[in-house]
């Protein structure tokens, strides 16, 4: 295939508002598919993407067309996620690109992460193409749309295309526009050879699969390439392109994109964002690859049994091939064994991962509190990245601590905003624009990390009646009041409950634990205090009672000093007992007390 008849581009917009159905459509269209093959959210392999609706993994499908004017195009698609979580593997994809579809929901407009995924291929100075998806629906109105995107994005949409993912109208028009409008790639067939590697999985009869990006130059069958940032060699065994089935072919030309397999073993040798090139003529310089992914919530797990360890820790590896965001660390806790400590860029892909791991390699996990990456600097000039509690210095030796906050973006219908607003004051974020477009108001806030990895998103759908979009950008870090509340059972700490927040909330969420721990320890023979405390000071406390047994039970008659003799001895016992006895804590109780709720 000549160079000037390829075209590489990705599709992004907004959650749900099409990508993959108009995906599905393409490749019907194209032949990438028959018929009888062809079925909903064709590019979603996974299960959990099927279930949720959701994409998680970048697809990419390779597409023949033959055009109006008579020529044969190849067309690279590249199915993007839509989600806030999952930015990372947008901006990964397009790099592999030279153009790129804005979606917009002709029914729902320009969403918040239609803004940010525009400015993600606008900094990756691609072509941009608007599309309006969802004209077979009665509510949508292409003509705001077209408005909308002038407005917002800034991008000319007078003649943007009005399509259905659904039916497939205006789809081969869309071919037409995608082949006459969009750019073909620029490389040198000549020159040495250069490959992005784009993404990578593990593939349990074929081992590590590596998506590439042919920059320069040509990958061959049987050609021993090197990885620039390891510098481990290898020779290639297969290479190929998906359609979306799997092709073999013997070479990848300059801008094609496509497969390779080299035997590779080892994950450590596959980096995201690596270049790739001949072991015997190398590339002159590196290509410039992706910003590395940084993890903005944290989160425990351990292995409900033990003995599963070795093997949690083995599909976490394999995972994080799949999913170059994922990262860890190996973690120790009394309470709960060895386990690993989790980095993720959302709360959303902590779930995803989580489910993943349950479904795809059959553990069963216990997961801790999410929480985010403080930093603290100490009075001897050091500053200490904080990701779990547990590993707080002394509060004498703190000058201060940061936590990161965000720059927010929400958009709503205008009557949602006064909920909106009071839970952004709520949540201690500060104000920094309002504007209109229409009958929508935007929203940009300066909101904590750690006040919105929780529950924020459910809360601004609920409050917008499912209407609101949200998006975030990491901003820095600021000082900020915050505290480590730690558990005590029976004067004892036990690190594994212990927690980072505001001193503002942190009489709140310490009483809501020590009640939900007093539920959940069995009772003992003597009273167990429970407390909440910010260093020395207590700010909660509830108490399990103890058992009694009733020693008076044979004591027939006599004076009463018969029962307060026994009475007496009974309470000497149980302050012994207090004094020596450790409290049995389930690991149900554990579980329960630091389940995500």
């Amino acid at each position: 295939m000549k160079q000037s008849n390829i075209r590489n581009f990705s599709i992004v917009a907004h959650i749900d508002h099409g990508k993959s159905t108009l995906s599905d459509r393409l490749i019907e269209f194209t032949g990438g598919l028959e018929s009888r093959e062809m079925k909903a959210q064709v590019l979603d392999s996974m299960d959990i993407e099927r279930e949720r609706g959701i994409t998680i993994k970048a697809q990419t499908v390779r597409l023949n067309y033959k055009a109006k004017d008579g020529q044969e195009y190849q067309l690279n698609l590249m199915d993007t996620p839509g989600h806030v979580d999952f930015s990372y593997e947008v901006s990964r994809s397009l790099a592999a690109c030279e153009g790129a579809l804005v979606l917009v929901d002709a029914t729902q407009g320009v969403q918040a992460q239609t803004l940010a995924n525009a400015y993600l291929a606008l900094d990756n100075d691609l072509e941009m193409l608007p599309v309006l998806n969802k004209i077979d629906l009665p509510s949508s109105d292409v003509a705001a749309t077209r408005e909308q995107i002038a407005d917002v994005i800034g991008l000319d949409a007078n003649n943007a295309l009005a399509v259905s993912g659904k039916t497939g109208a205006g789809v081969p028009e869309l071919l037409e526009e995608i082949v006459t409008k969009l750019p073909p790639p620029h490389g040198d067939e000549n020159a040495p050879t250069r490959a992005l590697l784009v993404d990578s999985w593990y593939d349990s009869y074929l081992g590590v699969v590596i998506l590439v990006r042919v920059v320069d130059g040509t990958l061959n069958r049987g050609q021993k390439i090197k990885f620039m940032a390891t510098c481990a060699e290898y020779v290639v065994d297969k290479i190929g392109y998906f359609t979306p089935k799997m092709v073999n072919v013997d070479t990848l030309h300059t801008g094609e994109i496509g497969f390779i397999i080299t035997g590779m073993k080892t994950i450590h040798d596959c980096k995201v964002g690596d270049t790739i090139t001949d072991a015997k003529n190398a590339g002159a310089e590196m290509l410039p690859g992706f910003k590395p992914s940084v993890p903005v919530v944290f989160s425990s797990f351990f292995p409900v049994e033990a003995d599963d360890y070795p093997a949690f820790r083995e599909s976490s590896e394999k995972l994080a091939l799949n999913d170059a965001s994922f990262m860890f660390t190996v973690e120790k806790s009394s309470a709960l064994g060895f386990g690993l400590r989790c980095g993720f860029l959302g709360l959303l892909h902590m779930e995803i991962i989580s489910e993943r791991l349950s479904r795809e390699f059959n553990l069963n996990l216990i997961n801790t509190v999410p929480s985010v990456l403080y930093k603290v600097y100490l009075r001897s000039g050091e500053c200490i990245d904080l990701e779990n509690p547990a590993d707080m210095p002394e509060p004498t030796r703190i000058e201060r601590i940061e936590e990161p906050w965000v720059r927010a973006t929400i958009m709503m219908p205008d009557k949602y905003m006064g909920g909106i607003m009071s839970l952004c004051a709520e949540r201690r974020g500060i104000q920094e624009n309002i504007s209109y477009v229409g009958n929508r108001a935007v929203l940009v806030y300066q909101l904590p990390l750690a006040e919105i990895v929780f529950d924020f998103y459910d809360r601004v759908k609920s409050l917008s009646s499912g209407y609101a979009s949200f998006d975030y950008v990491v901003q820095g870090y600021q000082p900020s009041d915050l505290v480590k509340v730690s558990i005590l059972v029976n004067e004892e700490n036990v690190e594994p409950l212990s927690f980072m927040c505001h001193r503002s909330f942190a009489e709140k969420r310490g009483r809501q634990i020590v009640e939900k721990l007093k539920d959940l320890i069995p009772r003992h023979q003597f009273k167990i205090p429970l407390q909440a405390a910010i260093g020395g000071k207590i700010i909660a406390r509830e108490t399990i009672a103890a058992y009694r047994k009733d020693v008076t039970a044979k004591c027939y008659g006599g004076d009463i000093t018969r029962k307060r003799k026994l009475l007496e001895k009974q309470k000497e016992g149980k302050k012994r007992m207090r004094t020596f006895g450790n409290v049995e804590i389930p690991q149900s109780a554990f579980i329960n007390a630091l389940k995500v709720s």
